[in-house]
């Protein structure tokens, strides 16, 4: 095992690849989305309005409009087509359509129509901007009941009774601030870290096929193929767990992420699906055990990975074709321990299928080892 480790360790310091992919890329990523995302949630969305009435109760609700902090008028058409291609170009999110005689209509008491479209092609962008619009709509609306039950002599009290009954306060869970930092952060800049734990595995053992060192390295651990895995992956392991840590230290620590739960759990999480994303890489390598096309797969599936295993849309809510293959990454189960641990506070107990999960990962390269092993000894690349 010490000679394998000891190879596995100048393997690591043969090619700047290696401090590439294991140091730099990760951290470089997660300074990247940190900074990307450093408002939390998005603000002043761009957006516009087309005022077909041109009075004082339209151009006051375009000041609403403008003063809230999710939306930022940046245009004002006279028609209709002129906004609609706006938004097909990207230049806006969406517009607020005003009608014509719509104070008119307002009041002689004829209910007049707002109407708002949205771009929901770019999701976030689009849902805050439909938020923002139905926000100033409804608003408006229950203005002009309040201004007409008040003309014809209700108190203001009564008249707050009617138009709102019930009170509904909210109260997020794990995450009050809604801040949209505290779930994307966390989760793509760790996919980042799982990402290149699957590519590097691919990639190391191609290089050993490729340049037909695969013999020597079975050798090096007299013939074991799990001592020759453990000892080529081990240091770089140990790399990316630390590479890791060091960026939970960034988002707990210096950020203040919520951290509702003891450390360790987090830490054990991330040393567990370091592991975890080699294995799969390892499997990977078995099937396929070819440089160029081993790390095709692992590419793919490791970029699949940040929309199946949950991060932006809820994996019960997926075709079944589709949300079943979130089970079969280990980011997603990293992902779920996030929520439990660190979020929700909750007792280990909670997340114990979760971790053994992580742990079950570990046994796939054991499965087709033998497979791996021959094709170690009889080296055969294939560009």
């Amino acid at each position: 095992m010490l000679a394998s480790l000891r190879r596995g360790i100048r393997t690591l310091g043969s090619r700047r690849i290696y401090i590439l992919m294991l140091i730099i890329v990760p951290l470089a990523c997660a300074f990247f989305f940190l900074n990307l995302m450093n408002e939390g949630l998005p603000t002043r969305i761009p957006v516009g309005v087309v005022d077909m009435d041109q009075t004082e109760m339209s151009r006051s609700l375009t000041r609403k409009l403008g003063a809230t902090e999710l939306l930022e008028i940046n245009h004002t058409f006279s028609s209709y087509h002129e906004a609609y291609e706006k938004v097909l170009q990207g230049e806006l999110y969406g517009f607020f359509y005003i009608p014509r005689n719509f104070q008119d209509k307002a009041v002689a008491g004829e209910q007049p129509s707002l109407n708002f479209y949205s771009n929901m092609t770019i999701f976030v962008p689009g849902t805050l901007s439909y938020k923002g619009f139905k926000t100033i709509a409804v608003t408006t609306s229950s203005g002009m009941v309040e201004t007409e039950l008040v003309s014809v002599g209700l108190s203001e009290g009564a008249v707050g009774a009617l138009t709102m009954p019930i009170n509904f306060p909210t109260h997020p869970i794990g995450n009050p601030w809604i801040n949209y930092s505290y779930y994307l952060s966390s989760s793509f800049i760790i996919g980042v870290v799982a990402l290149l734990a699957m590519i590097m595995t691919c990639f190391t053992l191609g290089q050993e096929i490729k340049n037909e060192t695969s013999p020597e390295w079975i050798a090096t651990a007299r013939g074991s193929m799990l001592r020759a895995i453990v000892g080529q992956l081990l240091p770089q392991t140990i790399v990316l767990t630390v590479v890791g840590v060091a960026i939970q230290s960034l988002l707990y620590g210096w950020l203040h992420f919520p951290m509702n739960g003891p450390a360790w759990r987090m830490i054990l999480a991330m040393f567990l699906m370091v592991t975890a994303s080699q294995s799969f890489g390892v499997f990977v390598f078995e099937i396929v055990p070819n440089l160029r096309l081993s790390l095709s797969v692992v590419s793919l599936l490791g970029i699949l990975a940040f929309s199946l295993a949950g991060f932006s849309f809820p994996v019960e809510q997926m075709y079944g074709s589709l949300g079943i293959f979130s089970y079969i990454l280990p980011i997603r189960y990293y992902f779920l321990i996030y929520i439990d641990q660190a979020l929700n506070g909750q007792e280990l107990y909670y997340s114990r299928f979760y971790y053994m999960a992580l742990l079950a990962f570990d046994l796939l390269p054991f499965l087709m080892a033998g497979r791996l092993k021959r094709r170690a000894l009889n080296p055969v690349y294939v560009p």
